[in-house]
């Protein structure tokens, strides 16, 4: 099984703080979806 190398985040849009993805997506107008890159190991 390979790794993922993105992942999805919910943020609120006024304080920053984090949220499910399903609360975002259910409050589009107060929070967004962000994606965050994983950085490779070396």
């Amino acid at each position: 099984m390979a790794k993922s190398t993105t992942f999805k985040v919910g943020r609120d849009a006024k304080t920053g703080e984090f949220t499910t993805v399903k609360y975002a997506n259910t409050h589009k107008s107060t929070t967004v979806v962000e994606t965050i890159k994983v950085p490779k190991k070396k």
